[in-house]
């Protein structure tokens, strides 16, 4: 009897997990995974891998947002342009039935596409600046209109929040906003005192002084004028040409080659207000830009450029 005991206990132990393995067949079949689809994707330069990331896809068709598709399920697509693309992924199953995603990318992005935004966005407005505070990070300071841009004033940079002190009573230049739109739209805003910044000699050859003029600093030949904005302005940016202005410093003018410039119709203009109104864009980023605004300051050479704003615009987040 003792010899059966062991004989016993395997066939039970045996008979256990048979049935313990037959219920884990029954009630757990292949586990069933919905219908889904996600995308990854990286960037380098111009260049973007794509990884379909699907379940129970049997066919993927991607528009990368430029005219371009794809069926493969993993695509690397090379963009011919830098810019702001949404790229989408139609995934298909066995059933027929279908998913899509979509992906924003910022490609390789150029000085346009930092001036105007995302324009791929809902709801886009444009991409709104002003005038930043910040002079002295920023690095900007007032410039002789020469070849080099050599400093005109021992301040340089300018100390921060310059124009708002009492010597220049002129604050709110900083308030006033530009915005830039993908389609070349230009919208200019000069807030509730209806001024904006511009050359007082400008204002008085052009028989704006004294009754336009809010606010003036003769020292500096700076002043605050009245202006109403263009209706349906629109802007010219450039990134690369031979731009002359005329100078004090040379009688021929001066030619800067290569230079990335902004233009406006009409009488519109971006930060400072005088004969030149087109100016150079020093540098550009997603969130500031540096410009070169010119100033004719000199009522001996009206007209002729003596200086040059070397200013920094901050991108307005709302």
């Amino acid at each position: 009897m003792q010899k059966l005991v062991p004989k016993l206990m395997s066939i039970i132990l045996i008979a256990a997990m048979f049935t313990f393995v037959s219920s884990c067949d029954d009630d757990n079949d292949s586990p069933v995974f919905p219908f889904h689809a996600e995308i990854y994707n990286t960037i380098q330069g111009s260049q973007v891998a794509f990884q379909g990331l699907t379940h129970s896809a049997v066919s993927w068709s991607w528009d990368f947002g430029d005219g371009k598709t794809s069926n493969e399920q993993n695509p690397v697509h090379v963009y011919a342009a830098g810019g702001y693309y949404v790229a989408k992924l139609t995934a298909k199953d066995g059933k027929g039935e279908t998913i899509t995603k979509s992906v924003s990318l910022a490609v390789d992005l150029r000085p346009y596409d930092y001036l105007v935004g995302d324009h791929t966005t809902d709801g886009y407005a444009g991409k709104k600046w002003k005038l930043t505070k910040s002079h002295t990070a920023a690095g900007d300071y007032l410039a002789n209109a020469d070849a080099t841009f050599t400093s005109a004033t021992p301040y340089n940079p300018i100390p921060d929040g310059i124009f708002a002190t009492s010597t220049f009573n002129m604050g709110a230049i900083y308030d006033d906003t530009y915005t830039f739109f993908y389609d070349g739209k230009y919208v200019h805003d000069v807030k509730a005192d209806g001024g904006a910044f511009g050359g007082l000699v400008y204002q008085i050859a052009t028989g704006g002084y004294p009754a336009s003029v809010l606010v003036g600093n003769a020292t500096y030949g700076l002043c605050i004028a009245k202006y109403t904005p263009q209706a349906d302005a629109k802007f010219t940016f450039v990134e690369s040409e031979d731009f002359k202005v005329s100078s004090a410093y040379s009688s021929a003018g001066l030619t800067f080659k290569g230079a990335k410039t902004l233009d406006f119709s009409g009488t519109e203009f971006i930060g400072f207000r005088d004969f030149q109104r087109k100016v150079v864009m020093r540098s550009i980023s997603n969130t500031r830009m540096q410009l070169i605004m010119f100033m004719a300051a000199s009522d001996k050479a009206v007209g002729v450029n003596t200086h040059a704003l070397i200013l920094s615009f901050e991108a307005v987040t709302e």
